[in-house]
């Protein structure tokens, strides 16, 4: 296995790409840019980084992990996303250097993280993100997306934590949220999405796949979803890799869902 580590912005050492590549450089590979959870407050890179990038690379996908901006480093609510947009330009960027397949590169988040890698797929064309960028051509639009437990809506069925961190108001006006809930967002420029959430997620509601997945129908973009009946927020790999010591947190048939949408990906394209 091959491990590096990658900063992204100069002067800034929180904002950084864990690389886990195959030793086997035969043929070019897919990979998977990976964001973590933490509700903007924290990067659980503990649970949801390294040990699903395990899990991609055991399965032939070379992976790298993304510590964006949370908590005091956000300084605007755009700089997570700008941050997964400088990963996946760097990614394409040194394709020849990781040995991946430029054309397939996804991004998979968890929680949190599942609205940063929603973000990254409604919201790539966003003009005063692509300002930001030192390229403009679209290399931030990831080729798919893979949703896990997902933060979508900043309505109804919003945690509220996670916008609040984000958006950096304890009661962020209505024109904030309208423009970070995703599946108001969603059209032909959104990338195809694997979703994943529990029934039984009490942090984070199912309503929010639903309504992703919604989105998607309603604009004819194609996707896979799964909700599994058991299982609470923050399940990860649902197996006793990520368990934590907590029963609860081993969900057999959620567990499937690695190996689930490395299948998916390869229909992608």
């Amino acid at each position: 296995m091959i491990r590096e580590t990658v900063k992204l912005i100069p002067g800034r050492d929180d904002v950084y790409l864990d690389y886990y590549g195959n030793d086997d450089r035969s043929e070019a590979a897919d990979a998977v840019l990976i964001m973590p959870g933490g509700g903007y407050s924290m990067v659980c890179s503990d649970r949801a980084g390294e040990p699903v990038a395990l899990a991609y690379l055991t399965r032939g996908i070379n992976a790298f992990v993304l510590h964006y901006s949370v908590a005091d480093g956000i300084k605007d609510p755009l700089d997570p996303l700008t941050d997964a947009s400088l990963a996946m330009l760097h990614i394409r960027a040194n394709a020849g250097k990781y040995n991946i397949d430029t054309a397939r590169v996804f991004a998979v988040g968890l929680s949190a993280g599942g609205h940063l890698a929603g973000s990254l797929g409604a919201l790539w064309n966003d003009a005063e993100l692509q300002a930001r960028l030192p390229e403009t051509g679209g290399g931030n639009r990831p080729t798919g997306l893979v949703l896990c437990y997902p933060v979508i809506s900043a309505g109804k069925y919003a945690h509220m934590d996670s916008f609040r961190c984000l958006l950096g108001s304890q009661a962020p006006d209505a024109a904030a949220l309208e423009r970070f809930s995703l599946e108001k967002h969603v059209g032909a420029h959104t990338p195809p999405a694997f979703i994943m959430h529990t029934y039984a997620d009490a942090l984070v509601p199912v309503e929010n796949a639903l309504l992703m997945a919604q989105a998607y129908a309603q604009a004819h973009v194609p996707f896979e979803m799964h909700i599994y009946p058991r299982g609470p927020h923050g399940i990860a790999l649902a197996n006793k890799v990520t368990w934590g010591g907590n029963p609860d947190m081993v969900c057999p048939a959620a567990a499937r869902w690695v190996s689930d949408s490395v299948e998916w990906m390869k229909t992608v394209g």
